[in-house]
């Protein structure tokens, strides 16, 4: 089933969010909300299959909401685990995104 409207795109982070796999991550991301019209929609990141996010992780994260928010538009992490909560509330990082539970 595609959850994805013309108003949101969904993307899944890798399973291991850091140095390795950000640049990759971002381009997804960036191409994404580039393909919804300025002022409109979100990108929702579906967290589910990441079990380790490091600091470029987080780094790559606020790149992406700072080009989302250039662009009028929304990131929702999906599914985000207890240490990803955790992390984005001590770095004061979590009013950036709207944090969502899994949609089963």
């Amino acid at each position: 089933m595609n959850t994805t409207h013309d108003t949101a795109r969904e993307i899944f982070a890798p399973e291991r969010l850091g140095l390795d796999t950000r640049v990759e991550f971002r381009k997804a991301a960036v191409q994404a909300l580039d393909t919804l019209p300025d002022g409109t929609g979100q990108l929702i990141i579906d967290l589910a299959r990441t079990r380790q996010v490091d600091s470029a992780g987080l780094g790559v994260l606020m790149l992406i909401q700072r080009h989302a928010a250039e662009r009028r538009q929304t990131v929702v992490l999906r599914n985000p685990n207890d240490e990803l909560r955790f992390l984005l509330v001590i770095t004061k990082l979590v009013d950036l995104f709207r944090l969502e539970a899994g949609v089963s």
